[in-house]
């Protein structure tokens, strides 16, 4: 999943940067261990995929060590087995304000996502 994701991520950057996207992207290593390097080694790694969008530090995204961010978008978008991430590249739709729209699950292609971003785009705050 990963090369389409970067891909397709950077695609969707490139397009909609100017109108007001954000791709905000949190390296976790709970799952499988896919993470483990550091956060130079991350950003050398996205970076071969032509990554402009914010990547964070690395976070744990479940438990009781999760990140804040996580506990809000897991609390407001639970997918239908529960809050819990079950694997890298889950991707959560916020509004302009911040306010989690739509949960999708890693193998959810970022461009089908595309005409939701842009209508999201278009509302007014």
């Amino acid at each position: 999943m990963t090369p389409r994701n970067y891909k397709e991520l950077v695609q969707l950057h490139d397009a909609l940067y100017e109108r007001g996207l954000r791709i905000l992207a949190f390296p976790c290593n709970q799952f499988g261990g896919q993470e483990p390097g550091n956060a130079a080694f991350i950003r050398t790694f996205t970076g071969r995929y032509g990554v402009q969008f914010d990547v964070f530090a690395k976070i744990d995204v479940n438990g009781s060590k999760a990140h804040p961010v996580f506990r809000y978008l897991t609390a407001a978008q639970p997918d239908i087995i529960g809050k819990s991430i079950k694997w890298n590249f889950t991707k959560f739709l916020c509004d302009r304000r911040g306010v989690p729209v739509k949960r999708y699950s890693p193998p959810v292609a970022p461009l089908s996502l595309q005409a939701k971003i842009e209508e999201l785009l278009d509302e007014k705050v």
